[in-house]
């Protein structure tokens, strides 16, 4: 048996194993923060402080909020504004239809069901890329190219998300209970938001925030599917600011911290439903 004395030197020792890992984590984004705040003549002088005549031989007055104002006369407030509204209605969106789909595959009986859901598993193994020339065809076709809808819709419905809830849905609501709710005179709307809403709502905030990540850093539809420079994401809009002949690095990294923040604050927002989702299922009983 341990000693308390053993364990609380075991403790200690993990936490300090602990702390010297978060500090190797936190300096790339402590060095993208003061690489924001440089200069272009002063952005390869040093690796992290410029150096100067200040205390601690840094040279604090060369630290400068201008890149963020040169974003913000840029109209980079506009692109940011469009990667929320995209990521954020994707995210709701997608976890309610994909929560509805999952719900309806693993709880409800009717004729077609197996044969959805091998559709679903067979969407698993497409790759996306291969359905970028005949989405764009589609999109065409019913005119819905250069606007958000054309870009929003095609991923309301992802095979992932589907077949994701679907598990969680078998694994987590009991077949008693929607059989109670159904006596009671719940509709399958009401058993739906009420009872199998709660009951997976770790795969929720897991999912959202997968969703969510994954629209914020989209790439390629918003090129295809969005002409208008006023439309596009912040992703396209940081890719732009490299030149031909010059780039100015300290600009790129202030619209990196730009883009970056938003997405941090989400997860540590959400971050136990990220881990419960991620874990349910795991352990069974």
């Amino acid at each position: 048996m341990t000693s308390p004395g053993k364990r609380s030197v075991n403790k200690w020792l993990l936490h300090a194993v602990l702390a010297v890992l978060a500090v190797i984590t936190l300096i790339p984004y402590l060095w993208l923060i003061i690489a924001s705040l440089k200069g272009q003549d002063d952005f390869f002088s040093a690796i992290f402080f410029p150096p100067g005549d200040g205390p601690l031989g840094i040279g604090w007055d060369k630290l400068t909020l201008n890149n963020y104002r040169e974003l913000y006369e840029l109209g980079f407030q506009k692109n940011l504004i469009n990667s929320v509204f995209y990521s954020a209605t994707t995210a709701l969106f997608a976890t309610l239809i994909c929560a509805a789909t999952g719900f309806v595959l693993a709880k409800h009986r009717f004729r077609g069901r197996n044969l959805i859901t091998l559709v679903v598993l067979g969407a698993l193994i497409v790759p996306p890329t291969l359905l970028l020339a005949p989405g764009y065809e589609l999109l065409y076709d019913i005119g819905l190219l250069d606007t958000a809808w054309g870009l929003l819709l095609p991923l309301l419905a992802p095979a992932f998300g589907v077949f994701l809830f679907r598990q969680a849905v078998i694994q987590s609501v009991p077949d008693e209970l929607l059989e109670a709710a159904r006596i009671d005179g719940c509709s399958e709307w009401s058993i739906f938001f009420i009872v199998v809403l709660p009951l997976v709502r770790p795969m929720i905030g897991a999912f959202m925030l997968i969703t969510f990540l994954a629209m914020w850093n989209n790439f390629i539809s918003p090129q295809i599917v969005l002409q208008s420079a006023e439309k596009q994401p912040l992703s396209v809009a940081i890719s732009q600011l490299r030149g031909v002949y010059k780039t100015d690095y300290g600009l790129l990294t202030a619209a990196t911290v730009v883009s970056v923040l938003p997405v941090a604050a989400l997860f540590l927002i959400l971050q136990k439903q990220f881990i419960s989702g991620l874990t349910s299922g795991a352990v069974k009983g």
